[in-house]
């Protein structure tokens, strides 16, 4: 069940049960046993001529994630703060299988759309809110990510080999944050800073874009020093999160 639901993506948001059948090789009984099952639980809905699609259910735990995820809750206000002390779109994001999930946006700037929309997964290394990520993997993660992407991470600049790209987000994770340009959105900026749990794990980023013209050396040390900031304050936070 849970192979029918990751077949809803952004390039196939409609299936009919002939083109599950096909992708997933299951036999017809069972495919339909289990979509009875998710329709029933809301997950999933079918209408003539159009095919499943994914149910209410999803906005519903949508809604309650964003009410119940301490990521959110307590990153919510230092972007909100962030974004009205420097121009731009603050994101909150987390590392989602070997991929990055923008999980909350706070607009400071009209001008600026950002190619990470709020539930949009983006595959790793492009832009700093998903390098920073890669540069606080633990090394068995990130081998089996370059593993499956080392033409990407060569194609974006990260390096040719394995021990290249472990060397360039060693650089990362030595200066504390990542700054890139126009990876994911041209003509801005991107500075990211890691968000850990409690062990040290990496759990997401925080970052802020802005716009790439006019910005002075000065001011873009300005802008890293109260990200970094901002994320330290937003670990802490998370650390000292407990279950009631």
């Amino acid at each position: 069940m849970i192979e029918i639901l990751d077949l809803f993506g952004e390039e196939h948001l409609r299936w009919a049960p002939e083109q599950m059948m096909a992708r997933l090789g299951c036999p017809r009984s069972t495919l339909y046993r289990y979509l009875r099952v998710l329709a029933n639980a809301g997950l999933v809905t079918s209408l003539p001529d159009v095919g499943y699609t994914l149910g209410p259910r999803i906005a519903e735990l949508d809604y309650e994630m964003r009410s119940s995820d301490p990521l959110i809750s307590n990153g919510r206000p230092l972007l909100q703060a962030l974004v009205r002390e420097i121009a731009g779109i603050g994101l909150l994001c987390r590392y989602y299988k070997g991929r990055v999930l923008c999980v909350h946006q706070e607009a400071g700037a009209s001008e600026i759309r950002s190619g990470y929309e709020r539930g949009r997964a983006m595959p790793m290394g492009r832009g700093a809110a998903s390098r920073v990520i890669l540069a606080w993997l633990r090394p068995a993660q990130l081998k089996q990510l370059y593993e499956g992407q080392s033409r990407e991470f060569s194609r974006i600049g990260m390096g040719r080999t394995l021990e290249e790209v472990q060397e360039h987000l060693r650089q990362i994770r030595r200066q504390g944050h990542c700054t890139s340009r126009g990876e994911v959105t041209p003509g801005v900026i991107g500075v990211a800073a890691p968000v850990l749990d409690s062990e040290g794990s990496i759990i997401g980023s925080l970052s802020v874009t802005v716009q790439d013209a006019g910005v002075s050396e000065r001011r873009r040390r300005f802008i890293v020093d109260r990200i970094v900031f901002s994320a330290r304050v937003l670990t802490n936070s998370m650390r000292g999160t407990a279950v009631a």
